[in-house]
């Protein structure tokens, strides 16, 4: 899909099945935050609390959520579409950076024996492909990345520059994997013998299935004996690492930092956030919601919503906290009494004297 510099409204009717009100010829540079937007830009209102914000805005035109368009009454042109913000996804594609390299293999990349390349390749500078290994048509290999021996990857992959994938990784199909992230990495396995830690080698493998997202400096481990495996559609923010053994399900959502040890189980569609941490082989749930910075030890329901440390379900650690609220000043009532008792003791020992 070809970049653009500028788009009238007619063109962001046209991408997003919405409809003009106004001027359909305006030009636009590209949509813009309400409190910044300049009148060459595109304002975004998909939510009623931004109704005051939009009439400040110095947007040129707006991009309204049909469910608000009888609310907005600024005389500005729009584009009216069922949800702005998913309607917002076409017209960023249209202006995504990410490099679009050409077919082919740069002269300083290597590729050693036994590589099979498909259609529509691109191997980057001083990229490295290791023996046996296989690119699926159309993907593409950036700089200074390494494919590990007898690695795969499906049709239509992007690594990004400085990725590497360890000996044996899979990647299916659509799957897009940031700077920096290592997959396939040995788990984190040792066994204390003769007064030390002896290394028990990680044999199994690192498995991505069709159309998974990988954030930047993320860590898969490889398997101990079994795989490591992500299923279809997940996305991993940046800075997650998943342990040996872990099996996540389709279309799960991490966001950064979130830890997983070793040989967990997670469900379709399950969601965690910021810097969660999960112990090693408990279930998490279909569809269950980790909070951010919660430290899940037991098993999550499939559904549940749970935070806190340890994390419990939401309603209930809402209480925990209210309650926790109250402390001080349980506290300070507690040595009240404290001391009235104390003096009670004082005055019924003095007249037994």
């Amino acid at each position: 899909m070809s970049m653009t510099d500028t788009m009238t409204l007619e063109m962001v009717a046209r991408w997003t099945g919405g409809r003009v009100e106004g001027d359909a010829s305006i030009a636009l540079r590209r949509p813009a935050p309400l409190e910044t937007a300049t009148e060459n830009e595109l304002g975004l209102l998909a939510d009623r609390k931004y109704l005051a914000a939009a009439a400040a805005s110095q947007a040129g035109a707006f991009l309204v959520s049909q469910g608000l368009e009888g609310e907005f009454t600024d005389s500005r042109p729009r584009v009216v579409v069922p949800d702005a913000r998913a309607a917002l996804v076409p017209i960023l594609e249209r202006m995504d950076p990410t490099p679009r390299p050409e077919p082919g293999v740069h002269p300083t990349a290597v590729l050693e024996t036994g590589v099979q390349l498909g259609e529509g390749v691109s191997v980057g500078p001083y990229a490295v492909l290791e023996a046996g290994c296989v690119i699926g048509d159309g993907s593409r290999v950036g700089a200074h990345c390494v494919v590990g021996a007898r690695s795969v990857l499906g049709a239509s992959c992007y690594l990004f520059p400085h990725v590497v994938l360890y000996p044996n990784t899979v990647l299916g199909s659509g799957v897009r994997v940031h700077s920096g992230a290592r997959l396939g990495s040995d788990g984190f396995g040792f066994v204390v013998q003769d007064g030390g830690y002896r290394r028990v080698p990680q044999v199994g493998g690192c498995v991505l299935a069709d159309n998974v997202e990988v954030g930047a400096n993320t860590c898969l481990d490889r398997g101990s004996i079994g795989d490591t495996v992500v299923g279809r559609g997940s996305k991993l923010d940046n800075l997650v690492h998943l342990a040996h053994n872990v099996r996540v399900g389709e279309h799960v959502a991490m966001a950064a930092m979130t830890g997983v040890a070793g040989s967990t189980e997670i469900g379709a569609w399950a969601q965690f956030g910021g810097q969660a941490g999960v112990v090693g082989h408990i279930r998490i749930g279909d569809g269950a919601r980790i909070a951010a910075q919660a430290g899940v030890i037991g098993d999550v329901a499939d559904g549940a919503e749970v935070t806190g440390y340890p994390a419990r379900e939401l309603k209930q650690q809402l209480r925990v906290y209210a309650a926790s609220a109250k402390v001080p000043d349980a506290l300070k009532r507690l040595r009240a009494l404290e001391r009235e008792v104390e003096a009670l003791r004082a005055r019924l020992e003095g007249g037994k004297g």
